[in-house]
C-alpha cells in the first residue's frame, strides 16, 4: 500500500518528495505531509509546479527533475489521477509514485504504487466529499500507524496528528467542499487548533490580514485562503507550502 511504502521510505532513508498542485487545497496537503515526514525523520523534497509555465499537474520533465534530486518515492497530492504519461514516466526511471487525489478519475488509472482517491470509478468509499488535504490526512494516519507496528517509535516520540488540523480545515473550506460529515468534524477540530496559531505561518497570514478574532471557515475562506493562492499568481508556486511548512517565525513572516 501507499502507507507501507513510504514507511519503508522514511525507516530506509530513502528520499520522498511531495509533488503538489498550486491552490490552498495543494500546498496544505505539502505542508501536512511534510510536516509529519520531518516530525518522523525523513526530509521531504517540495514541489509545486509553475501554473503559466508548466500547467496543471505532474509532467515528466518535473519528475526527471525530482529523479535527479535524489527522490525514491514521489507522493503527488490533489493531482495525479488522470496524470497517464508523466507517471509512465516515472515508473521507467524507477520512481515511485503515491497518489493522493480527490478528482474523479477514469475507468483507467495511471501506473503508480497506489492511487489512493476516493472519487475512482471503483471506489465505494464513504468519504467522496474529502478535499486532498483531508485525503492526506487519512494517509497521514495510515503511515502512522504502519511506523508504529514496525516499531518505529520505540527511540523516538510519536507525534500527535492532531496538531496539524487547522491546515487540514483551511484547505478543506478553501476547495469549498460540503461541511457535513468527516469533512465538518475535520474542519470544527481545525479551527480550534488554528486559533492557538501554532504554526508560524498561518499566524503571520492572519497577522497580514488584520484577524483579532478565534477564526472561523469565513476568516479561513475569504481572508487567509486568498493570501496563499496570491503565490501562484505571481510565479512564486511554493510559497503557500513553504509558507504553511516552516516553523521559522522569521521565515514565515518575511513570506507573509
Amino acid at each position: 500500500t501507499g502507507a507501507d511504502r513510504l514507511a519503508n521510505a522514511v525507516m530506509g532513508g530513502e528520499r520522498i518528495a511531495v509533488f503538489a498542485d498550486y491552490d490552498v487545497d495543494g500546498a496544505t496537503s505539502a505542508a501536512l505531509l511534510s510536516r509529519f515526514l520531518g516530525a518522523v525523520g525523513s526530509a521531504a523534497l517540495i514541489y509545486v509546479p509553475d501554473r503559466q509555465r508548466e500547467g496543471y499537474g505532474p509532467s515528466v520533465e518535473a519528475f526527471e527533475h525530482l529523479g535527479g534530486e535524489g527522490a525514491a518515492v514521489v507522493v503527488c497530492v490533489d493531482c495525479g489521477t488522470t496524470a497517464h504519461e508523466p507517471l509512465q514516466s516515472a515508473a521507467s526511471a524507477g520512481l515511485d509514485v503515491i497518489v493522493v487525489d480527490h478528482h474523479e478519475g477514469e475507468a483507467r488509472l495511471p501506473k503508480a504504487v497506489a492511487i489512493i482517491n476516493p472519487n475512482r470509478l471503483d471506489e465505494e468509499s464513504p468519504h467522496r466529499q474529502l478535499a486532498a488535504v483531508g485525503v492526506t490526512f487519512l494517509l497521514v494516519v495510515a503511515l502512522n500507524r504502519a511506523l508504529r507496528r514496525a516499531g518505529w517509535y520505540k527511540e523516538r516520540a510519536e507525534p500527535d496528528l492532531m496538531q496539524w488540523l487547522d491546515l487540514v480545515a483551511l484547505g478543506t473550506v478553501c476547495d469549498v467542499v460540503p461541511l457535513t460529515g468527516l469533512n465538518r468534524a475535520l474542519v470544527a477540530q481545525g479551527l480550534k487548533i488554528m486559533g492557538r496559531r501554532r504554526n508560524p505561518g498561518l499566524g503571520a497570514l492572519a497577522d497580514v490580514a488584520g484577524m483579532k478574532e478565534a477564526p472561523g471557515t469565513y476568516h479561513a475562506g475569504f481572508l487567509l485562503g486568498p493570501r496563499i493562492n496570491a503565490g501562484g499568481r505571481i510565479g512564486a508556486p511554493d510559497l503557500g507550502a513553504r509558507l504553511l511548512g516552516t516553523d521559522d517565525a522569521a521565515e514565515a513572516q518575511e513570506i507573509a
